[in-house]
């Protein structure tokens, strides 16, 4: 089983103005430049401490403390056959209705029976450079559902990612959260590793910016149902948002571990709704994934209750 690498690396004066991700790649030639793209915006590089762009310019002098997970490599991911909810394909993407339970890529403790091992089995074509998640151009977490996009070679991956860059692409997410949220409000906070809780994200000084605009749908005996609009996409942003205003998502047991779920809900309640991106053949596209039975089965008790 691999095993976490550690690398503390010094940029040189003449590494000065290269930039932080081609400067990786020359220093640490057995990873590819995508992947460890990948590394820097999950904030598993730091320059002189703090998290940067893979396109900030060194100034020479700094020290990068790079950390690779214990992931398997390309050769390692043997493809399984699953049952996929396809929402969409043509020759440069597949369009996924995720399920809850399902991980979308290898990682520590989930080797095998994830949506990449799915997607390779049912098109073996996909091939990217990132060895690692070959397609995958955004997670969902392990128990949010919905709408995940996945590209069959690197010209899409490309296309599709910059679109989440540069927030062309428009993603909803449905929550149901603690409390009685007051009005529609706009998040707009950084997020970064937790300097306690090296696992958990948190709103920190000097992270990455992060905006979620929230939007009331209903109000419900001690909760309330939101759509939340993501203008960026960091990790667990609308679980780590949420619960910075003190409504944390209703379920989530790493950011609300001490609140009491709503009858009969089993997971966090968080849904990728709706992503409306341009497909690579240039066509602007929206797809939609309904509440899945399970969440809304909650939604029909507490209204029950009102």
């Amino acid at each position: 089983m691999p095993t976490p690498q550690s690398h503390l690396l010094t940029a040189e004066p003449e590494h000065a103005g290269e930039r932080l991700d081609r400067f990786l790649a020359a220093a640490l030639p057995q990873f590819t430049r995508a992947y460890l793209q990948v590394r820097i915006d999950r904030a598993d590089v730091q320059v002189d401490g703090r998290h940067r762009k893979a396109s900030f310019r060194l100034r020479g002098g700094e020290r990068i403390a790079v950390v690779i997970p214990d992931e398997p490599s390309r050769t390692a991911l043997i493809p399984e056959q699953m049952s996929l909810a396809i929402l969409y394909e043509d020759a440069d993407v597949i369009v996924v209705d995720k399920p809850a339970g399902l991980v979308v890529h290898p990682g520590a403790g989930n080797w095998t029976g994830t949506l990449v091992h799915g997607i390779l089995a049912h098109a073996p074509e996909v091939r990217t450079n990132d060895e690692v998640r070959p397609g995958i151009v955004h997670r969902l977490d392990k128990e949010t559902s919905g709408v995940l996009i996945v590209a069959k070679h690197d010209g899409a991956r490309e296309f599709l990612a910059r679109q989440l860059r540069e927030r062309t692409a428009h993603k909803e997410y449905t929550a149901l959260v603690h409390g009685i949220v007051p009005r529609d409000r706009t998040i707009d906070a950084p997020i970064g590793r937790d300097p306690v809780h090296r696992t958990r994200m948190a709103v920190v000084s000097g992270g990455r910016d992060a905006t979620s605009i929230v939007h009331i749908v209903e109000r419900l005996p001690g909760y309330t149902l939101l759509t939340v609009d993501l203008r960026s996409g960091r990790t667990h942003q609308i679980r780590v948002h949420c619960a910075s205003i003190g409504h944390p998502v209703a379920g989530d047991r790493r950011y609300a571990p001490r609140q009491r779920p709503p009858h009969g809900l089993t997971r966090q309640f968080l849904h990728a709704a709706l992503l409306e991106i341009t497909l690579p053949d240039g066509e602007r596209r929206a797809f939609l994934s309904p509440l899945p039975d399970d969440l809304r089965a909650v939604l029909d008790a507490l209204r029950h209750t009102a």
